[in-house]
């Protein structure tokens, strides 16, 4: 009840042992019934809801949206990966697989990106199981009978971003992987494994970079849903071999874990709000952290005194409420947690936290 940073290996959810990483305490833990999973960050209702393909907040068709094209080309980068010629050591996992959607719905492509408002915007219903595009099962998998389904929010040639479904199965990926990608697991449980076997297990709750160059496999234990984002920059930018994937966990972003007064998002001095962060992962042109702030007004960008110009953004919103508004358009869009954003290179204007707010973001360059 106090907040304080708890750890705990498993709970009972239907009947089942789940395995937990690490999370904070919230002032009590109830398990729904409806829930085949636990998930931290916005809300455990708010993951049910888009696995569900209910609405929490606002309409299904985002703020800024791109065609199937988009989606298309987030499968693609995951494939390329030669069937292994024997199954992984050990056997494999026996979550119970939900199925994907039957005849799930394309994108749309109503607007363009920043049309309007001047950045991307989409609740977390647009990301709803129905409204996935799918593409079938894998070829290349090695255990289960992987099938995914993407639906793209931005991509403006350098960063990409959008949310992703995958169920039960693995496969290897020996090719090296063209982009960094980051992303927020909202539900389901797997593994990315290094090209020396080293794995990395992640969950609900936890945020995964996986630099531009790195090889190994996938493994999806229960059903995956996450939303993800892409910098497609030039050149391999990690100095270690193997190239390792990082997996960092929800409770990083509590309170004791932020560096109070250091704006490492949009290097603000906080103005009227408390501002504190956290980098995760700072390797070349790209940078990954958490970010949090108290009720008050942030300039950003040119309407803020002598500050450099923001880099592309992506930030995904964990807890509370702000509103963004843009400095050219003067167009405002509320945001809660479950939302997902993404501002041009360049960007300015303001951000008025409302309730105190967390969000994970990431910088591309």
């Amino acid at each position: 009840r106090s907040g304080a940073l708890q750890y705990c290996n498993c709970i009972v959810v239907r009947g089942k042992m789940v395995p937990v990483r690490s999370c904070l305490a919230a002032a009590s833990l109830c398990l729904l019934a409806s829930t085949p999973a636990v998930a931290f960050g916005p809300s455990r209702s708010a993951a049910a809801a888009a696995a569900a393909g209910t609405s929490l907040s606002g309409p299904t068709s985002p703020t800024s949206s791109t065609s199937t094209q988009l989606a298309s080309s987030y499968l693609d980068s995951l494939e390329g990966a030669a069937p292994a010629t024997s199954p992984p050591a050990g056997k494999a996992p026996s979550w119970a697989a939900a199925a994907a959607p039957a005849s799930p719905a394309a994108a749309t492509s109503s607007n363009d990106i920043g049309s309007g408002i001047g950045f991307a915007h989409a609740s977390l219903d647009y990301f709803a199981l129905p409204n996935l595009a799918g593409k079938g099962a894998r070829a290349t998998a090695d255990w289960g009978t992987p099938a995914d389904a993407t639906r793209g929010l931005a991509d403006d040639g350098l960063l990409r971003s959008g949310a992703w479904y995958c169920t039960e199965g693995g496969w290897p990926s020996p090719s090296p992987k063209a982009h960094t990608e980051i992303f927020y697991v909202l539900d389901g449980h797997g593994a990315l494994g290094d090209a020396d076997g080293v794995l990395h297990r992640f969950g609900p709750g936890d945020t995964v970079t996986i630099p531009k160059g790195h090889t190994g496999r996938w493994d999806v234990y229960s059903p995956i849903h996450k939303v993800w984002a892409v910098n497609a920059h030039d050149r391999i930018e990690e100095t270690v071999t193997p190239i390792r994937t990082q997996v960092d966990h929800y409770a990083g972003c509590a309170p004791q874990c932020l560096d109070v007064g250091v704006d490492a998002l949009y290097g603000t001095n906080g103005g009227a709000a408390t501002v504190s962060s956290k980098t995760l992962y700072d390797v070349g042109p790209t940078r990954v952290g958490y970010w949090a702030a108290s009720p008050g007004s942030l300039a950003v960008g040119a309407a803020a005194t002598a500050q450099p110009q923001l880099p592309r953004t992506f930030f995904f919103v964990l807890e509370g409420v702000l509103f963004v508004t843009d400095g050219a358009t003067g167009a405002s869009q509320r945001c809660v947690a479950g939302d997902t954003v993404q501002l041009p290179r360049g960007w300015s204007g303001t951000i008025d936290v409302v309730e105190p707010v967390r969000k994970m973001y990431t910088l591309a360059d």
